[in-house]
């Protein structure tokens, strides 16, 4: 199932996608997507729904991201290893995590904010995991019994803030918009192998991120279990898992995000997002 929120920010309604093409109205069912409606129960009984049944949203406007208020965003940094390479790294032996503050979280098609000063705006297309029951020391053989589905993000960087500023990325990676989530969850029932997923990206129409999740380090089913040695994960929870090569910072020279440009990325499955840089 493919299920997404529609709405002005801050006043999203729940839908999902029918295979016809249309958005369908889910308010009847559930009160939003979100940590209380994204239970293996609740899925459960949402995936049971004649979705052909519900009102057609005619009107659609604005998609917001596909979770709402996630209660954090632990991003895995350098998870393929050609982007390690770009980026003069050596590939990880354990994931990298880093936190991407919520408040950085948008709509897949909402502006990105250039912040003031900023001379490094950066893009990452990526495989999101969102968690659908609380996770806690978690072994890599039951981790996916505690995915509720997955999306597409754009984990959007600062890389001056991330590399000169000292101490950790987590300011090269919150800034407000830094965030693009969805256009929709897919449940992991539609997605039982997200290991083998072409993605993409481009700016201003020329292709810069060419990948797949094949190339992955570590997979979901490791992330998932290694992430909830160090903090309890909760439903509704986002795990960016890492970018294939093509970034700004890896180009000679690096081609930084300036006002008026456009990003458009996709994953196999998960659909598209569309952006526009705007000054903050």
């Amino acid at each position: 199932m493919k299920l997404l929120r529609y709405g002005p920010a801050g006043h999203e309604k729940p839908g999902c996608l029918h295979t016809d093409g249309t958005i369908r109205d889910l308010s009847g069912v559930v009160a939003d997507i979100s940590s209380a409606t994204i239970s293996p129960e609740v899925l459960e009984q949402l995936i049971a729904t004649d979705v052909s049944s519900l009102p057609v949203v005619e009107n659609v406007g604005r998609i917001g991201p596909c979770v709402g208020s996630p209660s954090k965003c632990i991003c895995i940094g350098l998870n393929y290893s050609d982007h390690a390479a770009e980026t003069g790294a050596t590939p990880p032996t354990q994931p990298i995590m880093f936190q991407k503050a919520v408040s950085a979280i948008v709509g897949p098609n909402d502006d990105v904010e250039l912040p003031r000063g900023s001379e490094a705006l950066d893009w990452e297309v990526e495989l999101a995991i969102v968690i659908g029951k609380e996770a806690k020391y978690v072994s890599e053989a039951d981790a996916m019994d505690y995915v509720a589905g997955f999306t597409l993000f754009n984990d959007v960087s600062e890389r001056d803030y991330q590399t000169k500023r000292e101490g950790q990325w987590t300011k090269g990676k919150s800034h407000d918009t830094f965030g693009p989530l969805g256009p929709w969850l897919v449940t992991r029932d539609e997605m039982p192998d997200p290991h083998n997923l072409d993605m993409w990206l481009d700016v201003n129409g020329q292709r810069r991120q060419t990948g797949s999740t094949s190339t992955l380090i570590f997979n979901v089913p490791t992330i998932v279990s290694y992430v909830s040695n160090f903090m309890t994960l909760k439903p509704g929870d986002v795990i960016p898992t890492g970018t294939p090569p093509g970034v700004a910072m890896g180009m000679k020279p690096p081609q930084y995000l300036k006002v008026g440009d456009v990003m458009t990325l996709g994953i196999a499955g998960l659909g598209e997002q569309r952006q526009k840089v705007v000054a903050a």
